[in-house]
């Protein structure tokens, strides 16, 4: 029988029209038992019972897992981000693989506004307040008067500058690579964003050039009082760096959606001016519809592709 695997944490199978064509051309699913992120061995282990096709995660599929599926034809990231997939091995062993970029997008951007708004306000901190019995009379910030500095302006990075603009924010981005550029958005050097965003927010891929993209070093370069928020890939941020600047005061506030390791267990958490959530950007109910469709329906068109199936 042939295989595919879904090795995401959770996936609405039942109410998926292109995954039930595949179970009707005789197809059997098998899905991760873990329930979370799937360590190298343990996504070679799902792979091993000859699976032409994954529904992939975030777990690394690296070289060595290519290697070891020689059935596997075609990978379709429920998803984005394609950081965690070695393309140069997928290629050489001849295999396809996909995304979802539109699909998670309006999601990721609307839980960056939500950290944006939260900040500004400090919602999070009133409330643990109120629930210790205090009544502050806390002033905030108004998104209005802010400049907010977006790093990236593909699929989410240009629907928070949409955003922003709706609040009557400043909007400058940096992105060397930007196909589209939002009416009234500024395009500024890395270095020039950093010196004179209020509000900085990452919205990029990861990669080796883009490793601890925020460190010490642009840090110290921000202005007083900077905000600071990563709900795009863990690694982007050197969070030790993070946790120094919000100790000296220097960022104000910061909020973190994606982490290096997760689940999440560093300094980061001793603080009370930051949000951390887990890893939940896309993980609104209309968008992740969307995205495990058009997951499914990738995986479909590329094993036909393929000649997996007709």
């Amino acid at each position: 029988m042939k295989t595919l695997v879904i090795s995401t944490s959770s996936f609405d199978i039942d109410r998926n029209p292109p995954l039930q064509q595949l179970l009707q051309k005789g197809f059997q699913i098998v899905t991760n038992p873990h329930k979370r992120k799937l360590t190298e061995d343990e996504i070679i282990e799902l792979l091993s019972n000859g699976a032409t096709g994954l529904i992939a995660g975030i777990e690394p599929l690296t070289a060595r897992v290519f290697q070891a599926s020689p059935q596997l034809k075609v990978v379709s990231r429920c998803g984005a981000g394609l950081d965690s997939v070695d393309l140069n091995a997928a290629k050489q062993h001849g295999i396809t693989v996909l995304n979802t970029p539109e699909a998670p997008a309006q999601a990721v951007a609307e839980l960056t506004m939500a950290f944006i708004l939260s900040l500004l306000r400090q919602t999070a901190v009133i409330d643990r307040a109120v629930r210790n019995k205090e009544w502050p009379r806390t002033q905030g910030r108004l998104l209005a008067a802010q400049t907010v500095g977006i790093v990236g302006l593909g699929h989410i990075g240009r629907r928070v500058a949409r955003l922003c603009q709706a609040f009557e924010a400043s909007v400058i981005a940096h992105d060397p690579f930007a196909s589209q550029v939002p009416d009234g958005v500024k395009l500024a050097p890395l270095d020039q964003l950093l010196a004179s965003a209020d509000i900085i927010t990452l919205h990029l891929p990861y990669s080796a050039d883009s490793h601890h993209l925020l460190n010490a070093k642009a840090f110290a370069a921000m202005k007083p009082e900077a905000i600071v928020i990563n709900a795009a890939r863990g690694g982007l941020v050197d969070e030790d760096a993070l946790a120094d600047a919000l100790k000296s005061g220097k960022v104000s506030a910061a909020a973190l959606d994606v982490f290096e390791q997760e689940p999440y267990q560093g300094p980061l958490l001793e603080f009370g001016h930051i949000t951390l959530t887990s890893h939940v950007g896309s993980l609104a109910r209309e968008s992740r519809q969307r995205m495990e469709i058009e997951a499914a329906d990738n995986l479909l068109q590329g094993l036909i592709q393929t000649g997996v199936i007709s």
